[in-house]
This record gives structure tokens, sequence and C-alpha cells, in this order.
């Protein structure tokens, strides 16, 4: 009897067991629905439904991500997408310092590893969408921006301490201000730039040469005065500088309507192809030059142009220490089997020059370090690619011309560059690109007239550049261009720089190397039925879209009716309205109708973040 009373009461005790777990988990679930849109989540089955994972993820077997030309369901429209937790609001996925001491990637940090570019797997990879900081306004418009932005924008103000007697910014009420100094030019970067000009002789101490001095790459750019101002010298300088201990510098530099890129001289070339730049300029940038056979000087070697400049403003240029003399000495020796010369030396910068042929490459004795590259190694070869400790010779082609053979800015940016050969472009071709992109901007611009005024726009990004033409079609106005080549299509990039712009190669299943909100306009010609044959999602590139473009800015794009259905239906999802569609000329190389369809992104909340316009 007592046997009997005892599993009685165990099974009495079981089934209150069973109700009180189903009780919570009935809670769990009700609350996870509820706080689900702020919260940061990783690769869970229900988001990569929504969206696949982050930027390239594949589903886990319960369903595939959608493609562009598949619908959801029928005019099913995505209801919401999580908002990721307001201290990620300055989150660069492939630059997530957390992510590196989270999965403890082992990485030389002598080297820089540690500021190159580690995309998180797909079971880490983020959901949601990026939101504003506390306090975020519409950016102040350029030209005014140069000088000045608003500091909820950028809540960083350690910078405007750590470098208060250098001129780099200064805090002032609401406002972070920026009187153009640097860590070498205190007294105003536009006065550096003449007197660099002044060094090299060049008329009335204006730095362009008469257009012969069009691209600059400024490395270790600080918060990007030198290239903010160079502007002024009808000039454009990728300023380049890593995600570091200054962390937001390059965030700063956009903000302020400047050029810049996240990057860094470390273990892997450049995202810029062979001959880009007329200038390189490293002013206290810290950079260890003589490490590893000299091989970060010899990635500016390939990147500049024949007769390119490098000007060199460091202690090592000036100081009589027995250290800086040291360092002086071993780098004069190096550059000097590189074949550079210097063109200018006065007071605390150096300025050498790279040679115009190969004759001093042949002249050079057997053995000779460093060597010139091999014959193999294609100099234009950047996605991911280790960088070399070799030199770059040029082709018979720029041997015979000694020189890249462009025309001076601004003919440079409609005449056909030598370079067009390498692709079997002819002259003809290149016009017609010309022509035809013109005629699509004017178009562009006919449709955005009700929402843009002249200063509305400032950083534009074309995701799939080809020849650069969008860009072009836009020198009246005040903007710039990132023209982005994909890295597994025709390597344009080096014909974008020919023609006097600027650039970066990209793969977009990744997301992009900058922060959140930095440009004002997106261009996706195309990008999308591309991403169709590759192993990544295209909810996954509108969720990087969202996170690149700033609130109340613009994305073009031009793609099949059936890319532009898929996109409406995640509209609301994204907080981004439809501004205009138009049917697109019957000029596509692919043979097949094309869709212009604009969009706005909308101004949208958190629980502690909201939008106040100015």
């Amino acid at each position: 009897m007592s046997r009997g009373r005892g599993d009685g009461d165990l099974k009495k005790r079981l089934v209150t067991w069973i109700v009180v777990i189903a009780i919570i988990c009935g809670c769990l679930y009700i609350y996870s629905r509820n706080s689900g849109t702020s919260a940061l989540e990783y690769g869970s089955k229900s988001l990569r439904k929504l969206g696949s994972s982050y930027l390239g993820g594949e589903d886990d077997g319960d369903g595939a991500s959608n493609k562009p030309g598949e619908d959801l369901q029928d005019d099913v429209m995505l209801k919401s997408i999580p908002v990721c937790d307001d201290r990620h609001s300055e989150l660069i996925p492939c630059l997530d310092r957390n992510l590196i001491y989270q999965t403890r990637l082992k990485l030389d940090l002598s080297l820089m590893e540690h500021y190159e570019r580690h995309c998180p797997v797909p079971e880490r990879r983020f959901n949601c969408l990026i939101p504003p900081p506390p306090g975020y306004k519409v950016p102040i418009k350029w030209p005014k921006s140069r000088d000045v932005v608003w500091k909820a924008n950028i809540p960083h103000t350690h910078l405007a301490s750590e470098k208060s007697d250098q001129n780099w910014m200064v805090v002032k009420g609401d406002k972070i201000e920026f009187p153009g100094g640097g860590t070498h030019f205190h007294y105003g970067a536009d006065k550096y730039i003449a007197a660099i000009a002044n060094m090299l002789n060049f008329s009335n101490d204006i730095l362009n040469n008469e257009g012969r001095l069009r691209t600059v790459l400024d490395v270790g750019c600080g918060v990007a005065s030198f290239g903010g101002y160079m502007l002024a010298s009808d000039m454009i300088a990728m300023s380049l500088a890593p995600n570091d201990v200054h962390q937001n510098q390059i965030q700063f530099a956009l903000e302020r309507g400047i050029p810049a890129y996240l990057g860094v001289l470390g273990t892997k070339r450049l995202p810029y192809p062979s001959r880009s730049f007329e200038l390189a300029h490293c002013s206290r940038c810290r950079i260890d030059w003589l490490q590893r056979n000299g091989i970060l000087l010899l990635e500016l070697d390939r990147l500049l142009r024949p007769g390119g400049y490098f000007a060199y403003s460091s202690p090592e240029a000036y100081a009589q220490d027995e250290e800086d003399l040291r360092i002086w000495k071993e780098m004069s020796a190096l550059v000097e089997r590189m074949c550079w010369k210097i063109a200018v030396k006065r007071n605390q910068t150096v300025i050498w020059v790279k040679p115009l042929t190969n004759d001093c490459y042949m002249e050079r004795e057997p053995g000779t370090q460093p060597p010139l590259c091999k014959s193999d190694d294609d100099p234009d070869a950047v996605w991911d690619v280790p960088m070399k400790a070799c030199i770059t010779p040029y082709t018979d082609q720029q041997h015979k011309a000694k020189g890249s053979g462009l025309a001076p800015w601004p003919a440079r940016l409609t005449t056909p560059p030598p370079r067009l050969a390498d692709f079997g472009y002819s002259a003809e071709m290149f016009e017609k690109d010309t022509e035809v992109w013109q005629h699509r901007v004017e178009n562009y611009w006919n449709l955005l007239s009700p929402k843009i005024q002249s200063d509305t726009l400032r950083n534009l990004m074309d995701m799939k550049a080809n020849l650069g033409s969008f860009a072009a079609a836009l020198k009246s106005k005040d903007v710039w261009v990132m023209n982005v080549v994909p890295e597994d299509g025709p390597n344009t990039l080096k014909i974008i720089y020919d023609r006097g712009l600027i650039g970066s190669a990209h793969n977009w299943c990744e997301s992009f190397s900058t922060y959140p909100r930095t440009y004002d306009l997106l261009h996706a010609w195309t990008v999308f039925s591309d991403i169709e044959k590759k192993d990544c999602g295209a909810e996954d590139l509108l969720i990087e879209m969202d996170r690149i473009l700033r609130p109340t800015g613009f994305i073009i794009i031009r793609d099949k009716p059936s890319v532009v259905e898929f996109v409406k239906k995640h509209l609301s999802a994204l907080h981004w309205e439809a501004v205009a569609t138009g049917d697109a000329e019957q000029d596509t190389e692919q043979g097949e109708d094309e869709v212009v369809f604009i969009i706005q992104k909308k101004m949208w909340l958190t629980s502690t973040s909201f939008s106040v316009t100015e």
C-alpha cells in the first residue's frame, strides 16, 4: 500500500513540474517576442529566415535566403527587422576589435594584423539595423562641415584633449570644430600644403602643378584636414587610417565630408591598383618603414605613378639624436636602392621622387635588394593579397612613354587613358560610356529634384563603378564619389584612378570598411543581380547598405524589375520609403530591361536614440 501511494505522489509531482516548466517557457517566449527588436542577435534560426546571416551567411536547412528574383510570398511585406543594441551604433563588422578578442584570433600585433579586415563567420554575424547614437542630427552641410560637425553624431572628444596642442579639433558646446591643424602642421593644413608646393617650385605655390598632380594617398591621416584642405587645389586624397587607439578619426573625416577609408599598412596590399597616386604623404604617421626589408615603402612604390612623390614629415628627416640619425641613414639607403631620389629637403620635410622609367632598375648591381617583382606578379591584384617585398617595374609602354601618359586635370576625366588597352577597350567605347552615364545621371537628378537641394548630398558611393562614368558625370556637383569595383570582376579601378577619381576594390558579400552613417547616396547598378550569382543573401546586402547610409540619405537602384519588386517588400522593415521609379533606357549590355528605383532612408528611433533636425 505504501508503495502505491508513493508512486501516485511521484506522478503528481511530475505533472506539477511539467506544468511549471510549460508556463516558464511560455513566459520566455512572450518576453523574447517583445524584447527581440532591441536586442543583438547572433545567427539565430528565426533571423536567418528573415534575412539570412549578416552579409553572406547561409540558412541552416529550414529555408534558403531569398534572392532578388524570388518572391518572399506573393505581396507579403516584411514587418520588422531587429535593431541592434545602442552600444553597437558604430559597428564595423569586418573591423570589429571585440570580435578579435572573443574569437581569440592569433594575430601579430607588430605587423598591424589586428587592424586589418577580419570578417565574422556566419554564426557571429549581425542581423540587425544599426541605430543612430542619442541626439543624432542631420549632418551639417558641405562646405561648412569641413570645419564643424555635431558632437552628438560622433560623441567622442578624447582626440580634442589628446591633441589639444596640435589644433586637430576643439569642442565648443554642441559642436566640434576643426581648426585645420595636424601633428606636424599646428598652424593649418593650408599653409603646410602651400609650403610643399613651394618646395617643389610649383607655380603660385599651388600643389596640383597645373593639373599634373591630382590623386593623393595620405597615410595616417588623423581627422583628414590635409585631404580636406587639398580639395581647394583641385586635388583629391584618399585619407587612410586604421581603426586604432584614435579609432574615430576616419569617422570624423567622413562626417566632415572629406574622402576617407579605414585601412592600414600591415600585411595585405591596400585595395588600390598599381600606379594610382601622384603623391603619397606621411606626416608623423608613426610607421616603421624599415621593417620586413622595407615592405611598406615598397607598397607605396607600387601605388605611386612614374615620377610620383612621397612627402615625408617626421623627426627622422631632421632630428640629430642617435636613433633618428640611424633611421634616416638606413631609410636613405633603402630608397636609393629603390631608385628614388631626393627632390627637395627643407626643415622638417623631405620629398622623394620615383623614377620615370626602368633604366635605374636595370642598372643596379646583381643581387641588389629589394629585388624586382617576378614577371608573373600582378601588381593590380589587391583583394586579400599579401604585400610583397619587391619593386614593381613599369610595363614596356610606360617605360617608353617615360610617365603615365595622362592628361592634366580636368581634361583627364574625359580623355581615354592609355591603360584602357589592358581591357581591350577602344577610345570610342570609353567616350560612349561617358556619354551614356551623363544622360543617366541627369535623369537621376530629375527624379531626385523634389527631395534635394544643391547641398543635400556630399559623400556618394558607386557600388559597381565600372569605368567611373557615374562619378565623372557629377563633376559639376559639389560631391565626391567612392568608386567601388567588385574584386571578382574586371579590375577597372585603375581606369578610374587614371581619370583622376578615387575608389576601392570590394566584395559585397562582406561589409565595407567604413563607419555606419557615412554616405549620403548609394548607387547600385546591377549589384543585386550580381549577388544572385554568389553564395550570399540579398537581404544581407540591404542591411549593409542601411548601415552605410545616413538617415535621410538616398539609394538609387538600377536593376531588373524583379530586383526592384524584391526591394519594395523590404522597405517598411528597413524604415525606407520609395521616392521615384522610372524605366531605364534600352541601352544595357545584358539586353534586359532595367528599372530605376530611388529610395530615401527615414529617421527612426530607439528607446535611447532620437532625431533632431537642423
